[in-house]
């Protein structure tokens, strides 16, 4: 596995139907491609791209995506219509719910992150820091270097 991957937001998409219960109104089609995932399959960057209509859209993991082209128009029970076009991030939480509108088309960019329970997420944190304090320490030594 390569420790630094690039990629371009320009590739061919693949069909991600949205769920059929949750559209509003009109034919909205998406289509996305994975660009990256995390070793552990918890995280995840993505293309999405989705032609007119309004839907509904549950979340169920964390997401985070910036609008590159086209516009859209957000709201919820305790958010008013908002519209998000180009350069706009926004933040979904896990069981977050949203009312999109697609205005004409709209292209991301998502990252997505599987939420873990609060144990689990903990216990990463101090393996992460073990390991970081581990790993500098190795580094802080060059090879050939150390006295004898």
């Amino acid at each position: 596995m390569e420790l630094i991957e690039t990629n371009n937001v320009v590739v061919n998409l693949s069909p991600r139907p949205i769920e059929p219960s949750w559209i509003i109104e009109g034919n909205p089609v998406a289509q996305s491609c994975v660009l990256s995932q995390s070793a552990d399959g918890l995280a995840s960057t993505i293309v999405w791209e989705c032609s007119e209509g309004k839907f509904n859209w549950y979340y169920d993991f964390d997401e985070t995506i910036m609008i590159l082209e086209g516009s859209i128009v957000l709201e919820n029970d305790a958010m008013s219509p908002t519209r998000y076009g180009p350069g706009d991030v926004i933040f979904f939480r896990d069981g977050a719910h949203a009312r999109w509108h697609v205005e004409g088309r709209v292209r991301k960019l998502a990252f997505c992150r599987t939420t873990q329970p609060f144990i689990l997420g903990f216990a990463a944190k101090v393996y992460n820091k073990i390991k970081r304090v581990v790993f500098l320490s190795e580094k802080r030594v060059a090879p050939g270097l150390a006295s004898t």
